[in-house]
């Protein structure tokens, strides 16, 4: 395997970025007009975010505004799982959770993928959460890079140590 080229597929995102997110959005909402005297908050904690508000419009409105937070920081909306509003007390609560690797069902199905459409002579594994694709060819590389694009995912995928 040493004249192979290889790459991963992954899906991750930089916990620096969903940090500076959250931040923006919690200045949007500390700043914006519809939000004044709501008791509108947002916070992360690891992977999971939690939103609460004085109504479940409210708390839609702000998982809204960290949706378009997102999308400026370059996070796959796929990445972003939210769950549904709730009321505790007077408070409406609103959990979302940051979903990173990529599952051992969901890595079969890209391999079958490849597999079955891909070019011949691309090998595939499963390590761990990511998955290694490799081949003599680069073309041979680039095609399938382009078929796991066109397939619709429901998870966010990269492509990494593309060697």
């Amino acid at each position: 395997m040493a004249g192979d080229s290889s790459f991963d597929v992954v899906s991750k995102f930089d916990q620096q970025e969903l940090e500076n997110a959250v931040n923006m959005t919690a200045k949007e909402i500390r700043n914006r007009y519809d939000f004044k005297g709501t008791e509108a908050a947002i916070r992360v904690s690891g992977d999971v975010i939690d939103m609460e508000a004085s109504g479940e419009e409210r708390v839609k409105a702000i998982l809204d505004v960290l949706q378009t937070m997102l999308v400026r920081r370059k996070i796959d909306l796929k990445a972003l799982k939210p769950g549904d509003p709730r009321i505790s007390g007077k408070i409406w609560k609103l959990t979302a959770t940051m979903q990173q690797g990529i599952a051992t069902e969901d890595a079969k199905r890209i391999a079958k993928l490849i597999r079955d459409s891909g070019p011949k002579g691309v090998k595939t594994q499963v390590q761990g959460d990511e998955l290694r694709v490799s081949s003599k060819k680069r073309d041979d590389l680039q095609a399938c890079q382009k078929l796991i694009r066109e397939a619709d995912y429901d998870f966010a995928v990269q492509f990494a140590n593309y060697r």
